[in-house]
């Protein structure tokens, strides 16, 4: 049988060979920028809060990435649900070709954007200069991230995460390498600071083009003939537009709400505060990857099976996810919890460092189920072509706290826990919502399912 087939044979055995291996392959990443989070504590506290500061920028250029990303797994999957293979390798030349023209755009507009996005978060001084040289590098590499996120789904749509796993693995050896190389410049090299954190990541994603182009071009699904006979046309950028324009404003909306965080940080707190958040935040990104493998095998099991009109299978589909991503975060949290000192401890000795980033962790603990519910019914909705309902909800989610924030740490005197207990209170109301409305979606997508729907519309 075709593994790349997803709407035929064992579901779990769908689920499992899709997540683990991108799950594997973003827990080498999230051990990319934790090198990067700790070699920046070496440095400086102002150097971690530097790029504690940036990481909403950056997170604006990673939304961008995962916007045509996961628009061409979404749209490839339903072709090749379909067994449309032209459509597939339409689909496929012009996700690239976005890629390229979204990549160029975004590097022309930085050099103005930049400065105010990290004036805007409330940095000055060493922490505002650490955050600038950070990203005046890192944001010519946005070409290779873009295309890597574009390749990957590509073949995340065929049911193959293992290329950009592997790619993430040699990437986190490269920049174990690579950052203190650039950034306190050994063998007669400039000590670049961090700076030459950014450097390392340029130079790691532009291989990592390189190899995810190869992998592309010797998948199962990819005929050279075809892809060269696709033709570069507006209705295709218009449809994988259409269904990335929301995943990539959806996750913008996190950088908005961290930069909201960032500002009730600085109104409550200090430099150690957001060096603690910084620090926190990476132990909980790599609780965290288990869902992130389970949501890029949700869009490609439920597209495909959507696109066959095989209903059963998608409310199976779901029902394992959540189990598995419940069972995974619990072992997380059970291992994070009562050890959260020791772990920020392994990025800053500074005592009120550890203090913040471990406050963080143990509440925020409460809301880690949230993330994985939120992440599979938003992917549900990717899959199911109805992606503006997910970027409604992330709106709301990003931009509410803002109140929120102001009456927990303001009018209930809570400080910088209000913030963190903020958070948990939102994220609940959001994961009842938008459950609520992926429900409301298929019901109506059973009932009024056609075989022949057009894929761009």
């Amino acid at each position: 049988m075709n593994k790349n087939d997803l709407t035929k044979g064992s579901i779990k055995d769908a689920l499992r060979r899709i997540a683990i291996p991108s799950s594997i392959g973003f827990l080498f990443n999230t051990l990319f920028n934790v090198v990067d989070t700790y070699y920046a504590g070496q440095l400086s506290v102002s150097a971690l809060a530097g790029l504690t500061v940036s990481f909403p920028i950056f997170l604006m250029t990673i939304a961008l990435a995962s916007g045509v990303g996961n628009g061409a797994t979404a749209l490839a999957a339903i072709a090749l649900g379909k067994k449309q293979q032209d459509l597939f390798h339409d689909i496929a030349k012009n996700a690239i070709v976005l890629s390229l023209i979204v990549a160029v755009s975004l590097v022309l507009v930085a050099p103005f954007l930049i400065p105010f996005l990290l004036q805007v978060s409330g940095a000055t001084g060493e922490v505002y200069d650490n955050g600038l040289a950070y990203m005046n590098i890192v944001i010519y590499g946005a070409l290779f991230q873009i295309l890597n996120f574009t390749l990957n789904g590509l073949l995340s749509a065929q049911g193959n995460t293992k290329p950009f796993r592997n790619f993430l693995i040699v990437g986190f050896l490269l920049n174990i390498v690579l950052d203190p190389l650039f950034i306190f410049g050994w063998f007669g090299l400039p000590a670049l600071g961090t700076a030459g954190v950014a450097l390392a990541t340029v130079i790691v994603q532009a291989l990592g083009s390189l190899y995810l182009g190869f992998a592309f071009i010797r998948s199962s699904s990819f005929v050279a003939s075809m892809f060269k006979q696709a033709k570069i046309n507006i209705k295709a950028i218009g449809g994988l537009l259409k269904q990335g324009i929301p995943v990539a404003l959806n996750t913008a909306t996190v950088s908005i709400g961290i930069f909201i965080i960032q500002f009730f940080i600085y109104r409550y707190g200090s430099d150690q505060t957001i060096a603690g958040y910084g620090a926190a935040i990476r132990i909980e990104q790599i609780v965290l990857l288990p869902t992130i493998g389970i949501n890029i095998a949700t869009i490609a099991i439920v597209g495909q099976n959507f696109g066959a009109s095989l209903f059963t299978r998608i409310d199976e589909s779901i029902r394992l996810a959540v189990k598995a991503a419940m069972i995974l975060l619990t072992v997380g949290l059970l291992i994070i919890y009562p050890f959260a000192p020791f772990f920020v401890s392994l990025f800053s000795k500074d005592p009120s460092v550890i203090a913040e980033g471990a406050l963080y962790l143990r509440i925020e603990g409460l809301a880690i189920f949230t993330y994985a519910l939120i992440g599979i019914a938003s992917s549900v909705l990717q899959a199911i072509k109805k992606p503006y309902f997910a970027l409604i909800i992330g709106v709301g989610r990003q931009l509410f706290p803002f109140l929120v924030f102001f009456l927990l740490g303001e009018i209930f005197g809570l400080g910088v826990s209000g913030i963190w207990w903020g958070i948990v209170i939102i994220n609940y109301v959001a994961v009842v919502i938008v459950w609520s409305i992926m429900h409301v979606l298929l019901k109506k997508a059973k009932a009024t399912a056609v075989a022949s729907e057009v894929i761009y519309e």
